[in-house]
């Protein structure tokens, strides 16, 4: 299998969309291994190391058996959506002719992306979901602000947020940029990570003071953010430390 069409794959699988716009659709996630970062709060830091070496054809063909029940149920939008995500699927070149392959079959793709790498090559029909890595994370210098530029009306943007700093860094990063007038602009609450965190993580920053899922909805009222405050529904749905889902 040459290099450029290899893919090392954590995970595939039917599940609920958790998280963005589209919470709530049937999707089948590819879950590629690895990721350059180690954000503090990550909650698939299992994804940064092993997985299975396949080609780009046999996750299609992965992809295309979870999705097949659902061909005999049609609708306006075709489902189940598709989400490539990690780790950082960017960090592997497989995962462009990938996700251009499943945009050549019709289905809704998603990306999921921290925002640290170049999101210029991704094909045009996929709908790229980018994190801006705040403080609390431990890696808001890696984000790569260019991307912002690149950004388009059916692209999303996350901020993962954990903390009062955090709320009010990405409140002041939506303004200096116009975000919410680029595309949909998610505010999204930061679960407390589970115990014992990996140890391949960064510490939180000190001096940073915990914002409760209730907190950050009531301010993001009172300031008026034309937001979407979301949490990760998957983990209401299972136990937040389930696999597969």
């Amino acid at each position: 299998m040459a290099q450029a069409e290899a893919l090392q794959a954590a995970e595939i699988y039917l599940s609920v969309q958790g998280e963005s716009s589209f919470a709530g659709w049937p999707c089948v996630f590819v879950r590629l291994a690895g990721c350059p970062l180690r954000c503090s709060y990550c909650d698939t830091a299992y994804a940064f190391r092993g997985g299975r070496r396949i080609s780009v054809e046999e996750a299609l063909d992965e992809v295309d058996r979870l999705a097949e029940p659902f061909k005999k149920r049609p609708t306006k939008t075709r489902l189940p959506l598709v989400e490539v995500t990690g780790g950082e699927p960017l960090a592997q070149p497989a995962a462009l002719p990938l996700m251009r392959k499943l945009a050549d079959k019709g289905f809704t793709v998603l990306l999921e992306t921290s925002g640290a790498l170049d999101i210029g090559g991704v094909d045009p029909r996929v709908r790229r979901i980018m994190d801006i890595k705040c403080p609390g994370s431990g890696e808001a210098a890696r984000n790569r602000w260019e991307n912002i530029d690149l950004l388009r009306p059916p692209d999303e943007v996350k901020f993962v947020i954990g903390s009062r700093e955090d709320y009010q860094w990405a409140k002041e990063t939506v303004a200096r940029f116009r975000l919410t007038e680029r595309c949909e602009t998610l505010f999204s609450w930061a679960e407390p990570p589970a115990e014992p965190r990996d140890p391949a993580l960064k510490p939180p920053p000190p001096g940073l003071h915990p914002i409760s899922r209730r907190e950050l909805a009531e301010r993001i009222l009172a300031d008026a953010l034309p937001v979407r405050f979301q949490i990760q529904t998957h983990k209401v749905i299972w136990p937040p430390n389930m696999r597969g889902v």
